[in-house]
């Protein structure tokens, strides 16, 4: 018997890294998975890899429409949803001085409006005991130069967290934050880093973490089974750092 047997799973942000990594997780644990993403080439590339055992909805959560369409197939298709991996986010790190109005709506969008939008929208759809999962950063908590504007969303996702599960406590519904650390995905590459600034980068940052390494992106799914699962019946409002101990000591 798998953790999620018979579980609806509905993972944003999961035709790649983080996202997939835990889509497969999910369904070797019995769920049913429905994955997001922008690009319909990565989504079905993800199906390749998932054996097909994972559905695919192309979803943009910087967009209302996109939403409200996953949340009608969702709704069409299954009927109902238990677990709400809300994972799918982005930025663009620039100089504090050089952020554009333009850089500074793509990334408060794309992290704290389509991540607010995607939960009001499929909240509906989740009965009690459900579980939902907002993926934060643990940049939410530190000063790190180039991500100001990254960081003040993952910071408001973190928020976020406490304030639903709060709010919707008398429904039954938990909701946590998981908040991955310095992860060995392709974010990088995605905002234009050469593999030079990376390895140099990592070189770095691995110095100030005391496990003296990247996370791996099946790390922080096994944190996300964790949450979505009933081994974590009694913990809501929480943050689970997945970090190796970065933004702990």
């Amino acid at each position: 018997m798998g953790k999620l047997d018979g579980k609806v799973a509905v993972i944003t942000g999961g035709s790649d890294g983080i996202g997939l990594a835990t889509a497969q997780l999910f369904s070797q644990e019995g769920a049913t998975v429905v994955i997001t993403g922008r690009d319909q080439s990565r989504l079905d590339s993800a199906g390749l890899h998932s054996g097909g055992k994972i559905d695919r909805v192309r979803s943009d959560i910087s967009v209302m429409a996109d939403i409200e369409h996953l949340c009608t197939y969702v709704k069409t298709h299954y009927g109902h949803v238990d677990i709400l991996f809300a994972n799918a986010g982005g930025g663009r790190p620039g100089l504090f001085t050089q952020i554009t109005e333009e850089d500074f709506d793509f990334t408060v969008t794309t992290n704290f409006k389509g991540t607010f939008f995607t939960v009001q929208k499929l909240i509906p759809l989740m009965n009690r005991g459900s579980s939902v999962i907002l993926t934060t950063s643990t940049l939410n908590q530190q000063g790190q130069p180039y991500v100001s504007v990254y960081s003040a969303t993952k910071a408001a996702i973190r928020s976020l967290a406490r304030s639903l599960a709060a709010e919707l406590s008398d429904s039954g519904i938990r909701i946590n934050a998981l908040s991955p650390g310095l992860i060995d995905t392709d974010q990088a590459r995605k905002v234009g880093m050469s593999e030079e600034m990376i390895e140099q980068s990592n070189a770095h940052l691995h110095t100030l973490i005391p496990m003296h390494r990247s996370g791996t992106a099946d790390e922080i799914a096994r944190g996300a089974l964790f949450l979505a699962s009933g081994d974590s019946s009694y913990i809501t409002g929480s943050e689970l750092c997945v970090d190796g101990g970065w933004a702990q000591v």
